[in-house]
């Protein structure tokens, strides 16, 4: 199985703005604070943390449904923390996970959260070794009433 994935990126004005898209999904802007740029699209870091989120919580509901868990909702906050001296990488990621279900325990989501880090979540895997990782969750449960 080949699994290659491609993306384009093109600089979109005189700064450092560029439109970056994969396959025919709608283009993401890409910019940087002022002088640099105008402010106007996401940075980087601020799309990894989207696309560590993104993935970890993808493979968290897919394990919990694996486990024949009802997730009705899930919501995910996260931030980074930079270094100090360029480049200025994240040093610490914190991630919390809020979900909604009538039926998911603690244990159910460490064991989600702990899978998704070791050998679900590629992003995750990526930059686990350089980046400390925070996560935490809360369940809100939901009771059937009939």
């Amino acid at each position: 199985m080949n699994e290659q994935l491609e993306i384009s990126l093109e600089l979109v004005n005189d700064k450092i703005q560029f439109r970056g898209a994969a396959r025919d999904n709608e283009p993401v802007l890409m910019d940087y604070f002022p002088p640099l740029g105008d402010g106007k699209g996401y940075t980087g870091l601020e799309l990894l943390l989207v696309s560590f989120a993104g993935c970890s919580s993808t493979s968290i509901v897919y394990l919990l449904r694996k486990m024949s868990k009802t997730v009705s909702g899930l919501k995910v906050s996260s931030r980074g923390e930079r270094k100090e001296k360029p480049p200025l990488s994240f040093s610490k990621i914190f991630v919390e996970y809020i979900i909604t279900s009538e039926d998911v325990t603690e244990g159910d989501m460490e064991k989600a959260i702990k899978l998704s880090e070791e050998s679900v979540c590629p992003v995750w895997n990526m930059i686990k070794g350089s980046v400390e990782i925070y996560s935490t969750f809360k369940i809100n449960s939901l009771s059937l009433t009939k």
